[in-house]
């Protein structure tokens, strides 16, 4: 489930609506955003099969006029650090001018017949600003077959900050257009912050 809106009463009525914890994770987002105006928001929360244990999740993200705040919480089942079931919250705020990507994966049924508008079937939005970066090595080669000597290596790095991924199947039409519509303000808002630092 994923909502999106603009006000502080609307993102609290769409944690409300995620059934999942919601007071916890109204009050740690709440406190995240302190009192600035809210610009846009999006309410996600996951189901996933662990082994035997379904275990769920909340990811919020919210666009205020400076800063993008992400905030997961995750169940986790009794334990050997805790005898009773318990959740983690945590958020995480980040200055707009430090959000370096976003981008929007779109995936569209039959694109042969795609006409403008039209709501892809599947949305994953990814946003790096360099607090997490993935790198991937491999052995460098060159075209000779024969060749041993050592090359060295080649590979790529990644920002790899945070991946939310949505589909009409199993979120909805409406979660699927929230996703992109917060795309949207957060691209807007990045591109206004760099064309404002220029």
């Amino acid at each position: 489930m994923a909502k999106t809106g603009t006000t502080t009463q609307g993102l609290r009525t769409a944690i409300e609506r995620s059934g999942y914890y919601p007071a916890l994770v109204a009050e740690a987002v709440e406190a995240a955003v302190g009192g600035e105006p809210i610009t846009s928001y999006v309410v996600h929360q996951e189901t996933t099969f662990d082994a035997n244990e379904v275990r769920r999740h909340v990811t919020v993200l919210v666009l205020t006029a400076h800063r993008f705040i992400v905030s997961h919480t995750d169940e986790q089942a009794a334990d050997s650090s805790s005898p009773t079931p318990y959740a983690t919250t945590s958020t995480e705020s980040v200055k707009i001018d430090r959000i370096s990507s976003v981008v929007v994966s779109r995936v569209v049924a039959n694109p042969e017949s795609y006409k403008p508008g039209t709501l892809p079937r599947e949305v994953v939005l990814t946003i790096g600003w360099g607090a997490v970066s993935r790198i991937d090595l491999e052995p460098a080669a060159c075209g000779d077959p024969n060749c041993e000597a050592d090359h060295g290596y080649t590979g790529s790095s990644t920002a790899d900050d945070l991946s939310l991924r949505v589909s009409e199947a199993g979120d909805g039409p409406d979660t699927v257009r929230q996703a992109l519509a917060f795309a949207q303000a957060l691209s807007e808002a990045t591109a206004a912050t760099a064309a404002a630092g220029r």
